[in-house]
């Protein structure tokens, strides 16, 4: 029996990674891989900059949504297990190499964060690692009761990348530190008091968006229009989880110490008496910075303080650079096999502790593989 053309259409779109619709003047990218949380495979990422240029030179468009497929995420990272795959087999160099992925992954993104248009982002459900490049080059960043967002990588021996050490910075630097170096996991709510969203709505209102864009009018200011489209009168304004805890990350997460001695302090603190919801948070948070890559804490530490005083591109090429140690030599291959493929859990760092990390070791990851013009992100900012 032939299929109907509806049917057909359907088939397609459940095929493509990427769908592209625009509804009254708004280019409306999808992200469409349900079954992977939207992760990013480097066929998406290219696919994206070519539908960010197509939107760029469309005169009669006038603003971009970014969107994810399916109720459970706008987009959970890039492709972790094909990055590990290409590290495993030796494959660096070359167009379908896995530097080429990060490279065209951040110019992808700084071509979101220069972006001449209204660019909106609705970051629903899981939003992680390359979700969070691509959400937090947002004009307006909507994030929903359903959002989950964090930047996990230095569990797997990465550091926060795709801008992390750009749009962490506008945080205060103890918070930067602590959702850096945790990765903890924020609600949409804590999203919002941390300056990681510009407003929480109701996940059920963004279902509807779309009748509201079609009635919307463009001939006044087109950022005032989108607002009425994607935030809902009464989104929500509590300040999460996340504001309790202040006092003791900006306690803990001086920006003088080095990762050692944040745990020496979290575990001196936890001889005093707490209310259990603190101590839960001492005891979370130690966890995180016991078990992760030390090597890659006290880098990302670093990372993080330089990158506020960094401009974009300059953060970009930061960590490209630091991207490529890790998983050249540093603990990103041995990180992706005990999480995510063996799934031992039990990940052989080297070093295997905080208190071994050398500070010539961490200067290393620091330090540019490349010279000026040879670096592949150099003409960025210019």
């Amino acid at each position: 029996m032939n299929a109907t053309p509806a049917s057909a259409q359907a088939a397609t779109e459940a095929e493509q990674d990427v769908l592209f619709r625009v509804v009254n003047r708004v280019a409306i990218v999808t992200l469409n891989r349900p079954a992977a949380l939207n992760a990013l495979s480097h066929a998406m990422v290219r696919e994206l900059a070519v539908l960010l240029e197509r939107v760029r030179t469309d005169e009669r468009i006038v603003a971009l949504v970014l969107e994810g497929a399916g109720p459970k995420g706008f987009c959970a990272g890039g492709d972790v297990r094909a990055i590990y795959r290409l590290a495993c087999e030796k494959a660096r160099e070359g167009a379908n190499g896995w530097q080429q992925f990060f490279v065209d992954e951040y110019r992808l993104d700084y071509a979101l964060h220069t972006f001449s248009k209204p660019l909106v982002a609705l970051l629903d459900g899981v939003t992680m690692g390359g979700g969070m490049g691509l959400g937090q080059a947002a004009a307006l960043r909507v994030a929903t009761s359903r959002t989950k967002i964090a930047m996990p990588e230095t569990r797997i021996g990465l550091l926060p990348d795709v801008g992390a050490t750009h749009f962490l910075a506008k945080m205060p630097v103890e918070m930067a530190l602590y959702v850096g170096l945790t990765g903890a996991m924020l609600s949409g709510a804590d999203a919002l008091h941390c300056g990681l969203a510009d407003a929480c709505v109701p996940g059920e209102w963004l279902d509807g968006y779309e009748a509201r864009l079609l009635a919307a009018q463009w001939s006044g200011d087109v950022h005032a229009s989108l607002r009425e489209v994607f935030i809902a009168p009464c989104h929500e304004a509590n300040d999460g989880a996340l504001a309790s805890f202040t006092p003791l990350i900006v306690r803990h997460f001086d920006r003088r110490l080095r990762v050692e001695q944040i745990v020496a302090s979290l575990r001196a603190d936890l001889e005093s008496e707490h209310a259990q919801a603190e101590r839960a948070w001492l005891e979370a948070t130690l966890e995180a910075l016991t078990h992760y890559s030390p090597t890659m804490l006290e880098v990302t530490r670093e990372a993080l303080l330089r990158g506020r005083q960094m401009t974009l591109a300059e953060c970009f090429r930061m960590e490209l650079g630091i991207v490529g140690r890790a998983i050249e030599e540093g603990d990103f291959c041995e990180g992706v096999r005990a999480h995510l493929v063996g799934k031992d859990r039990k990940p052989r760092w080297a070093p295997a502790t905080l208190v071994e990390v050398r500070t010539e070791r961490v200067q290393h990851f620091l330090a540019s593989p490349w010279r000026g013009e040879a670096h592949p992100l150099a003409d960025l900012g210019q």
